[in-house]
């Protein structure tokens, strides 16, 4: 049995995803408040017992120029992923749920991993489809990350793990005086200076301050901004979400001077402290590129998180259900013009700021 959640429901439904291995904050209420330019709707499944067995929640968008609603399943669904008769259900009231919303596709990025070919076979027998979406950050979420699977180690056991060099730039990064400080609001505008600074330095597009600040009031304690400082100044940052038994490095930024004191991997080891604190089964370092050769302009990010001692992961990557093929293809190419020219714009914005 299905059912939309309501408002009523929330708290369950939060309790069912942060206790189920599946569980993703981007598929939580909580996130929902972090993207107030979507709705956003969530189909419960229930079993026999009246208990959540499986979820699914949606962000939905009326897109410009098709004018027609997209449905965005973050991450999701969440339920067992060998359960055939749950995932079916789910998949049955979103298309219902799509013809109601006009939505003239649904898409889903599972937390998958794509070597789980069964759960690829589910997927395209209930009509969702993929595309190569490239190697490094085409999709709207990364299909490449770094995972850390904490398995119950304590932070020496953890530290003991990490390859030698990083276990010394941490070290190093204190003996510099580098201080890790957990800051709020008040630090967001120095952390947005920084993450600019970084974007125009490694070629890629950054949020306005309103959006981190935003963050931090939506998820309150789950959500964490660190700062590095030396000599009182802030020179690097990061943002963490801690949901149910994971946490996420989602944002990072680092200024282009005092790079050699290796505040970065003080940080990282901040936010590790803080998933074994709470004995977090996995610390995900998010995204990283396909593309291992040397020569690729983002070798340097994948070699930094896989010193780390994580598992390079795979999705299976981003599906489409798609309910109007006309207006996807409209919409799909508008999409990439529409990010082309808004990374041009900003790149040629910051420069001249």
């Amino acid at each position: 049995m299905t059912e939309l959640v309501t408002k009523e429901m929330i708290p369950e439904f939060e309790a069912f995803l942060e206790s189920h291995p599946e569980g993703h904050f981007a598929q939580s209420s909580l996130w929902a408040k972090q993207k107030p330019a979507w709705r956003w709707k969530a189909i419960v499944c229930r079993g026999e017992d009246g208990k959540i067995k499986g979820a699914v929640s949606f962000l939905i968008r009326r897109m410009p120029i098709v004018r027609r609603n997209m449905m965005y399943a973050c991450r999701g669904p969440v339920c067992d992923l060998n359960d055939t008769v749950t995932f079916a259900e789910l998949m049955k009231a979103a298309k219902d749920l799509a013809k109601q919303e006009k939505a003239y596709v649904i898409k889903m990025d599972p937390d998958v991993p794509s070597d789980n070919t069964d759960f690829v076979k589910m997927l395209e027998t209930h009509g969702f489809r993929t595309k190569d979406k490239g190697k490094n950050f085409e999709a709207i979420q990364p299909r490449y990350v770094f995972r850390l699977y904490l398995n119950g180690r304590n932070e020496e056991e953890l530290m003991a793990s990490f390859h030698q060099k990083w276990r010394y730039n941490i070290r190093l990064a204190t003996k510099k005086g580098v201080e890790i400080r957990l800051c709020g609001k008040e630090m967001v505008g120095e952390f947005t200076r920084i993450m600019v600074e970084t974007g125009l330095r490694d070629n890629f597009a950054t949020r306005p301050p309103e959006y981190f600040a935003a963050m931090l009031d939506n998820l309150g304690e789950k959500c964490r901004l660190y700062m590095a400082f030396h000599e009182g100044q802030p020179i690097a940052g990061t943002l963490a979400i801690l949901y149910g038994d994971k946490v996420w490095y989602l944002y990072g930024a680092s200024s282009n001077e005092h790079r050699n004191l290796m505040p970065n991997y003080l940080l990282q080891w901040s936010m590790m402290q803080w998933a074994v604190e709470n004995n977090s089964r996995v610390y995900d370092f998010r995204g990283v590129s396909g593309d291992l050769s040397e020569d690729n302009p983002h070798y340097g990010l994948y070699r930094f998180k896989k010193g780390f001692g994580g598992d390079f992961t795979e999705f299976v990557g981003e599906f489409d259900y798609v309910q109007n093929k006309l207006v996807y293809f409209a919409a799909e190419k508008g999409s990439l013009m529409y990010r082309a020219l808004a990374a041009k714009l900003y790149r040629l914005k910051n420069r001249k700021g």
